[in-house]
């Protein structure tokens, strides 16, 4: 690719992302002092003190809950919608290099968020930078807004939402190229029952994440290991504790995962009579679309219904499972939560809402989708179809809104994971296409 607007742009960028990656910009909510934690609050000063740099106005929630930095003039709003958070990097040791000091090697930058969302929102905001740099004019404002909690409850962009003014039409770098123009439902929920005096569980972990880990502590170990070989299940024994291994990957892609915590508690079913190990092995062991309780739920435009076992707590006197599902964007969510429901109390379970989201459609006719598509096709000669997913991106929370990149075709999707990185050459590319877009869209022709 030519980078005919950024290539003075490219060194520069780089220097910025590497001062965001080393804020440990995870959620810490015991920090009485700020909605999100510390590092989160500093990651939200340094992101508007870099937007002040390029010389945009910014402002800050009082308390603390988004920011955003906006140029130009006029009555339309475009809007790039962008999140500073990022997960925790929960085996860091496992990392080749710190997960917050990046690391460029092997045609990579390496370290959490690369991916993200701190990479794809440094290539739109030096985008931006470029084509002001080299004299072009805005024909309406444009407004970079900043989330704090996109990996939890979206609390950040719910207060903005609230508070301030809508976009007429944005972009969200925080997906795949060439774009998604639907986005499935997203709802995460809890099926909670009784304790056991027989075992105790405590596998943690994120709810939009297929855990790739699963523990057993106990007495039965070597009967559990009979029964997972049986099953053909990955799995170690250190002592006392036995760990299924699997594969992780987001929730949004459960299909291409594999599930170690729902490997692990279908095998202990056989060994221990609980109605939660028994709803999982009924219901989702075998089957990640859930199709013994829901039947078949799809649609031509987003796919199938997924669902994540997740996490699980089981203590003597409660046990709580954590679920994800992803469902279509014209499935019917009540519905949905009522079958459930409905299912678990078979099992003497009862069903408890965490959190939910609707879903995004935006028609692939539509002049933002269709501008976007040209771009990209001209810049690249990929003519791939626009996509529907499974994630969850800001673009949901507004009207006329897509998630524009930042994923390229054949790039490991390496998002929550260990040795998070993006491609030098995506992290250019990306850059490129979006100050292309941006000329489209928001610069005087």
């Amino acid at each position: 690719m030519d980078y005919q607007l950024t290539k003075d742009h490219q060194k520069p960028a780089i220097e910025t992302l590497k001062q965001w990656i080393s804020i440990p910009s995870v959620l810490d909510e015991n920090d009485s002092k700020t909605p999100f934690g510390q590092p989160i609050q500093e990651m939200l000063e340094l992101a508007l003190a870099t937007c002040r740099d390029m010389g945009m106005e910014t402002y800050i929630d009082p308390e603390g809950y988004y920011g955003y930095a906006e140029m130009g003039q006029g009555e339309e709003l475009f809007g790039v919608l962008c999140h500073l958070d990022v997960v925790p990097a929960l085996n860091p040791t496992e990392w080749t290099t710190p997960p917050f000091e990046m690391d460029i090697r092997d045609g990579a930058l390496f370290g959490r968020g690369t991916q993200d969302d701190k990479g794809p929102s440094i290539a739109a905001l030096y985008a931006l930078k470029a084509l002001l740099d080299q004299g072009h004019q805005l024909n309406k404002r444009v407004r970079f807004i900043f989330g704090t909690d996109e990996e939890n409850l979206w609390r950040g962009l719910n207060r903005y939402n609230e508070k301030e003014e809508q976009v007429s039409m944005g972009i969200v770098p925080d997906s795949a190229f060439p774009l998604t123009y639907a986005e499935k439902g997203l709802l995460q929920l809890h099926i909670t029952g009784p304790g056991s005096d027989a075992f105790e569980m405590n596998n943690k972990g994120a709810l939009n994440v297929v855990p790739d880990k699963a523990v057993y502590k106990g007495d039965k170990t070597e009967e559990l290991s009979n029964i997972l070989n049986e099953l053909a299940y990955k799995y170690e024994v250190n002592e006392e504790t036995l760990t299924v291994l699997g594969k992780s990957v987001h929730s949004k892609d459960s299909l291409k995962g594999d599930n170690a915590l729902a490997h692990l508690l279908e095998a202990m079913s056989e060994l221990y009579d609980h109605p939660i190990l028994n709803f999982v092995k009924d219901n989702f062991a075998k089957d990640v679309n859930g199709q013994s309780i829901f039947g078949q739920v799809e649609d031509e435009a987003s796919g199938s219904l997924t669902c994540n076992i997740a996490n699980l707590e089981v203590d003597a006197n409660h046990s709580k499972l954590g679920i994800d599902m992803r469902i279509p964007v014209t499935a019917d969510k009540d519905q949905l939560v009522e079958t459930l429901t409905k299912a678990a109390k078979e099992y003497q379970l009862e069903y408890e809402e965490f959190d939910y989201l609707a879903s995004l459609y935006v028609p692939v006719d539509s002049e933002l989708v269709t501008t976007l598509l040209k771009v990209y096709r001209d810049l690249t000669g990929d003519m791939t179809e626009p996509i529907s997913s499974g994630g969850a991106t800001f673009a949901r929370t507004m009207k006329n809104c897509v998630a524009f990149g930042a994923l390229q075709e054949g790039v490991a999707d390496t998002m929550h994971q260990v040795d998070e990185r993006m491609p030098l050459d995506n992290f250019y590319q990306t850059m490129e296409i979006y100050a292309h877009a941006l000329k489209a869209l928001v610069i005087k022709a």
